[in-house]
């Protein structure tokens, strides 16, 4: 079910995203650097960091849903720790609490090369259950 919705995330996968792992009320996912999500500077961009961040905390929410259910942000706040810098981060996303209709979720971002991790940001969302939308 998760990997088929992550599929069809046409942004992730225009920015090279993956789906590391996913399990009840986890999600992991990285992000290789390239042109694509770098900013002036050679870091990574602050709205990539904050998109799998939120991505891997409606996954880890969603994980934990009924069968047939969608999930929609309702909000999030990010706190960037640390510059991001090339060649990889990772995202790692917990619900902390799942409730009928909200779940509240905590993403850690990190930048990984080889087997050192930095924490670059820290990110908290709130996701709702929705029923699927008609397309």
């Amino acid at each position: 079910m998760v990997r088929a919705s992550f599929a069809k995330q046409g942004m992730l996968q225009a920015i090279g995203a993956r789906l590391v792992s996913i399990e009840p009320g986890q999600c992991r996912i990285d992000l290789p650097y390239s042109d694509a999500v770098s900013q002036q500077q050679g870091f990574f961009h602050g709205g990539a960091i904050g998109a799998i961040g939120d991505v891997a905390a409606g996954y880890a929410a969603y994980s934990l849903m009924p069968q047939g259910s969608e999930v929609l942000t309702v909000e999030y706040k990010i706190n960037l720790v640390k510059a991001a810098r090339p060649p990889l981060l990772l995202a790692e996303a917990q619900v902390l609490r799942a409730g009928r209709t909200l779940t509240v979720c905590r993403s850690e971002v990190f930048r990984v090369e080889g087997s050192d991790r930095e924490l670059c940001a820290v990110l908290q969302a709130t996701m709702m259950r929705v029923e699927p939308a008609v397309r």
